[in-house]
């Protein structure tokens, strides 16, 4: 599954905890505004959709969504605390 980094700047608090919770529910925060996220195309589309029914541009609100290719994750670099976390492709129970 691709890894997305999404970040955010919104400005009032109600909207901003509802994008956070939201995001919260699709993958791990990672700093106080980014997220990162394992989506797969339908579920990325959906969490699209749903930001943008959260948003008003026209407010000042930017969201940033930036999809790492496999390269990409494995060269992330992480000066202090935190490290790169991934969801593995197979599940066995």
């Amino acid at each position: 599954m691709p890894l997305y980094l999404i970040s955010y700047d919104i400005g009032p608090d109600a909207r901003r905890l509802k994008v956070a919770t939201l995001l919260e529910g699709h993958g791990r925060r990672v700093q106080r505004s980014v997220f990162e996220c394992d989506l797969n195309e339908t579920q990325y589309r959906r969490l699209r959709r749903r930001l943008q029914q959260l948003l008003r541009p026209d407010e000042g609100d930017n969201v940033r969504i930036y999809r790492l290719c496999a390269s990409c994750v494995s060269v992330i670099e992480i000066i202090g605390d935190g490290e790169v976390e991934s969801t593995p492709d197979l599940y066995i129970f």
